[in-house]
């Protein structure tokens, strides 16, 4: 489904308000110990924002629990939009993806949390790939010059920053191929099954979720390229807020169960789920060493 940035802002505007009622929370705290009395949560569309927020109200409310501050959820309109907002004061948590979370890191002082983890208590990762029909002639990276390619969105760590990286490493300049922006994962892939393009960047994450609604089928199409693991977006925090709090809110995300967390991490391809895990900026390193490498700047996100 293609998003509009009006749907979008629209639901960014609805802002989810969760209120704490009933006995005392987990966290033992209170909206007056909470910075401007609550907590506004960022999301990336990282999918269909109709399907996220349903996802992540779970996890707000439990966070809010553990917390004892009122968590207020919204899935902003894309990745540079995120990073302004936690810079200007707009969000106190956010989950970025790992390159957002780099310009997030350098542009807004994002101070990474926890991240998503297997039942065994390991930190997930993903893959980006390329794929074609299963009769095309691409067999390679390089064979892509002079052919269309769908890449999700601009400042995407998988669908855009790693494919082009591949790109590079071909030898096959940027401009040699037709890149398109499709708007997201999940139109990158559409563009591909429609034919509309030769190759499309496809994600393990958005590769698991459409093959499991029937949306894709692997028999029809070929990988030509797969990244190496990349680790799971990180949830972040401002690094304005006083370090007590910050501490407080590394606790409640740590002591979220794995049902807390399970329909979020379907989407991101975490199976089984398990309580979330802590990670540092040296986790996300390889990323910093991409951006370096590719020249990118907060104006690439």
């Amino acid at each position: 489904m293609k998003i509009t940035k009006r749907a979008v802002a629209a639901l960014a505007a609805s802002v989810l308000a969760l209120s704490a009622c009933g006995s005392a929370p987990e966290g033992g705290g209170s909206s007056a110990a909470c910075p401007g009395g609550r907590v506004r949560f960022g999301i990336e569309p990282y999918e269909d924002p109709a399907k996220l927020k349903p996802a992540y109200q779970i996890m707000a409310t439990a966070l809010q629990a553990r917390l004892g501050c009122p968590v207020e959820l919204q899935v902003v309109e894309d990745y540079s939009a995120e990073v302004l907002a936690m810079r200007n004061g707009r969000l106190e948590i956010a989950q970025f993806g790992p390159l957002g979370f780099v310009f997030a890191s350098q542009r807004a002082g994002a101070v990474p949390l926890a991240s998503f983890a297997d039942g065994g208590g390991r930190l997930t990762t993903y893959t980006a790939g390329i794929w074609v029909p299963a009769d095309s002639p691409v067999r390679t990276v390089a064979d892509l010059r002079g052919r269309s390619l769908a890449l999700g969105a601009t400042g995407s760590t998988s669908g855009d920053a790693l494919p082009r990286y591949a790109l590079r490493q071909a030898g096959v300049p940027d401009r040699d191929v037709r890149i398109q922006y499709a708007g997201g994962h999940p139109e990158a892939l559409l563009a591909l099954t429609k034919g509309k393009v030769d190759a499309a960047e496809i994600n393990s994450q958005q590769l698991a979720t459409a093959k499991a609604a029937g949306q894709f089928d692997p028999a029809r199409h070929r990988r030509i390229w797969t990244s190496a693991p990349i680790p799971n977006d990180p949830i972040t925090i401002s690094d304005k807020l006083d370090p007590a709090f910050r501490d407080r809110v590394a606790k409640a995300l740590l002591g979220l169960g794995a049902a807390d967390v399970a329909k979020v991490g379907a989407f991101l391809d975490v199976h089984p789920p398990g309580p979330m895990v802590a990670v540092t900026r040296d986790t996300y390193k390889p990323l910093f060493d991409l951006a370096s490498t590719m020249g990118l700047t907060e104006k690439d996100v």
